[in-house]
């Protein structure tokens, strides 16, 4: 059994800076609804999609331009058989500048591959943060995909 919590990396020719600046604002580059803000240390906010996902995060890591990480303070994913599955998990990205470069690298803490969630939330995951994300880094406008099915 591994202890490995799902990761990805995308590296962008933008600043550190600009990536910070767009993690920071969720609701740009993730579909779905979302309550409170996200910008600032100790923000609290939901999120929904359909009525297949609700969390409600808090901010707990914000260091501009290097790691910003949210702390999931409850969870109801009404597609899995524990629908909590996610709750006390946590959502982290570092960032890192090298020349013109940045690399962001993503981090669903507890996400491992022995939960149920895994290869379903693994993928929908991808696409967030190697589509919308890091098209939105790139070029400041992310296509919000319209997601089928389970979600993160």
């Amino acid at each position: 059994m591994t202890t490995e919590s799902y990761t990805t990396t995308f590296r962008v020719n933008q600043s550190p800076e600009a990536a910070f600046a767009a993690i920071i604002n969720p609701r740009a580059w993730w579909s779905g609804a979302f309550e409170g803000d996200t910008a600032a240390l100790g923000d609290v906010f939901t999120y929904r999609y359909q009525d297949l996902h609700y969390s409600r995060q808090e901010v707990t890591e914000l260091v501009p331009g290097r790691r910003v990480a949210w702390d999931v303070l409850d969870a109801d994913l009404s597609f899995l058989r524990d629908r909590s599955e996610w709750t006390g998990t946590t959502i982290a990205f570092d960032i890192v500048g090298t020349g013109s470069r940045t690399e962001v690298t993503f981090t669903h803490v507890g996400l491992k591959p022995e939960v149920e969630c895994y290869d379903t939330c693994a993928d929908a995951w991808t696409a967030l943060i190697q589509g919308s994300l890091k098209q939105l880094i790139e070029t400041g406008k992310a296509d919000l995909p319209e997601l089928a099915g389970p979600v993160v």
